[in-house]
């Protein structure tokens, strides 16, 4: 019978040679995903079903994890297909179900003769690796290993060095200690997209729970979140987030049950080092985070983490708590508080809630949306309650930290909790850039510049202007400027990073660099009318007029909403207008600004300096003297 070659694209899939090519030049394609890519091709349009592909990839007596061998192979199609997710050429999705082959020219058909076997050499046999099951029975291991024997034996018979498939069989007793890890956001299989918070909730957890692992460097949620839905090499992105070790996997929740594929991978050379599936009820599912981490570790060969203690969470808690965290990392601070609120309210003693509620209060202080007072006494009482429930969460000592950083002006004390967070999580990235934020004010420059280095290795997505403003902080502009353009050219949407250059360039004195960042900046956050505004003032009135034009915005913004005084401070420094400059900071220190604290740091106040009325209010503020 003649075997078909399909025609798709730029791709022949020549099922004969059992090759792909592109434009006439192979493409690498192991042997399960090439497989696979043929049943695809063959099913003509139809769906292929998981079970479809799982009896024909590995038959119905199967030990491996189908579940991620089954993902595994689908992204490595994509790959080499280089198609998006998101917007398939060839390969679709359909959730739930299984995969369909859409490739708009799939009818063209050219029948071969059949091919003869080819001879198996090392390089084949690269291409092709072996996989081996895990198995949890005795018979599992017996079968693996009679597998294991007569492949050997068929090596021999071709005369393939026994060595090298015995390399490629036990490929795993090869991999490396693994050093730093990035969790993969889990992907949602329940075809319910309303299910989305559930993986993302999971995936924060497992996470959590890997970085108080102080053997592993574990990549925190924000950064890894950037590659959600991202058809890329594993091994790309492990470089791209500087790791050595991914961790990926699959949620499938139902009413009251969910199912979990994990499986952990040695990036430099792509090589599975282990695999397992998870069937749990809710209830049962919540401990899976803290379980895993000792497995993980285990694999990875570093050392524990010590067991935390267990405190049983009700499910419907629980469930309240992640779709809290789902909104806070959306910003949407309304809906994590309606949630937050509801888990504390259904389990009084839960601590990671109380906490996530006084951080939803914080980021709203902090983040300048609200007057301060109130929202730092919820603050204080939230994270005050999840200390008193659990005195080992380094989240709630970050939130204290914070309290006593912004609110409370007691810098040895914020620098006390802000330690014990660190202790308690050296991965705890938001915590070593508070600890940062801490040592700026006690005028610990050096400190506070290294210490925002690690929390940018950790998170490097998440704050990508942190670094530059620390370099503006200690009046290292020219190390500030070169940090931020890195940083806009990497990520030319973020509008801080170009507010931050932005303000590096005026402090240099670069007016037309300055005003051409804040400009960008403006369009990006979607107010191009004041960007164009800006630009015919600074065409007309050279920085001077710039600077008034922001003024006047501010303080038109300020008649119908809350702005912070100390916001209006420095629009006034910027102008240099001496009076209106003290008499904004004078009405923020009545207000308590959580901002305040950095008056010294900040560079556009250093012409009042010499102002008694200034060094009055720095002694008031109870900043410690400047160098």
């Amino acid at each position: 019978m003649p075997v078909p070659t399909y025609r798709f694209g730029e791709f022949d899939l020549d099922c004969a040679r059992f090759e792909l090519r592109r434009e006439g030049q192979a493409v690498k394609l192991e042997r399960i995903p090439m497989e696979l890519l043929i049943l695809l091709a063959e099913k003509d349009g139809n769906v292929a079903t998981r079970p479809e592909i799982r009896e024909r990839l590995w038959g119905k007596e199967v030990f491996v994890d189908t579940e991620h061998g089954i993902n595994t192979a689908i992204r490595k199609i994509r790959a080499a297909l280089q198609e998006d997710a998101d917007q398939p050429r060839f390969v679709q999705t359909v959730p739930g179900k299984g995969y369909r082959f859409v490739a708009e020219n799939n009818d063209s058909l050219q029948p071969l003769e059949l091919a003869p076997p080819a001879k198996l050499t090392s390089e084949s046999a690269e291409a092709a690796p072996v996989e081996i099951a895990k198995t949890r029975s005795p018979i599992g291991w017996i079968l693996g290993t009679a597998a294991a024997a007569i492949l050997l034996a068929a090596a021999a018979a071709v005369g393939f060095n026994l060595g090298e498939i015995r390399d490629l069989i036990f490929a795993r007793n090869q991999v490396h200690t693994i050093h730093s890890i990035a969790v993969l956001p889990l992907t949602n299989l329940s075809g319910d997209p309303s299910q989305d918070y559930y993986a993302d909730g999971m995936t924060d957890e497992l996470i959590t729970a890997l970085a108080a692992n102080r053997s592993l460097r574990v990549v925190s949620r924000t950064s890894v979140m950037q590659y959600k839905g991202v058809n890329k090499p594993l091994r790309q992105i492990a470089q791209g987030l500087g790791v050595d070790g991914i961790l990926e996997g699959s949620v499938n929740r139902s009413t009251n049950q969910i199912h979990i594929n994990l499986q952990l991978i040695y990036a430099p050379t792509d090589t599975h080092v282990w695999a397992q599936s998870f069937d749990r009820d809710l209830t049962s599912a919540m401990s899976l985070p803290e379980e895993l981490s000792q497995t993980i570790a285990a694999q990875a060969k570093v050392a524990a983490a010590p067991a935390r203690p267990k405190h049983p969470i009700s499910p419907e808690a629980h469930d309240d708590y992640l779709r809290g965290r789902y909104f806070w990392f959306a910003a949407k601070y309304d809906r994590s508080m309606e949630y937050f609120e509801k888990a504390v309210k259904l389990q009084s003693d839960y601590a990671a809630a109380w906490d996530g509620l006084g951080d939803t209060y914080a980021a709203r202080a902090v983040g300048r949306e609200i007057p301060p007072q109130d929202a730092f006494a919820e603050l204080k009482a939230a994270a005050g309650k999840a200390l008193e429930l659990d005195d080992s969460l380094p989240e709630a000592h970050n939130s204290m930290a914070a309290l006593y950083l912004f609110n409370a002006w007691d810098w040895q004390r914020a620098n006390a909790e802000s330690l014990r967070a660190i202790q308690l999580n050296p991965n705890y990235a938001e915590a070593r850039h508070l600890h940062s934020y801490i040592l700026t004010v006690l005028n610990r420059g050096d400190e506070a510049l290294q210490e925002q280095k690690r929390s940018s290795e950790i998170d490097p997505f998440a704050r990508p202007w942190a670094l530059g403003m620390t370099y503006i902080q200690l009046r290292q502009y020219d190390a500030a400027i070169n940090e931020l353009r890195l940083r806009a050219d990497a990520g030319p949407s973020d509008p801080t990073v170009r507010f931050f250059l932005s303000e590096a360039y005026w402090l240099k004195g670069m007016w037309k660099e300055s005003e051409e960042e804040s400009e960008k900046a403006l369009r990006l956050i979607g107010d191009s009318k004041m960007a164009e505004a800006q630009h015919r003032a600074f065409e007309q009135g050279g920085e001077k007029a710039a600077e008034q034009l922001a003024v006047s915005s501010i303080l038109a913004r300020a008649a119908k909403q809350y702005v912070s005084p100390f916001d209006v401070a420095m629009q006034y420094a910027f102008l240099g207008d001496q009076e209106q400059t003290l008499k904004f900071l004078d009405a923020a220190y009545r207000e308590r600004s959580p901002w305040l604290p950095f008056l010294q740091n900040e560079p556009v106040f250093d012409f009042l300096h010499p102002d008694p009325r200034y060094r009055a209010l720095v002694n008031k503020i109870g900043l410690p003297p400047a160098d």
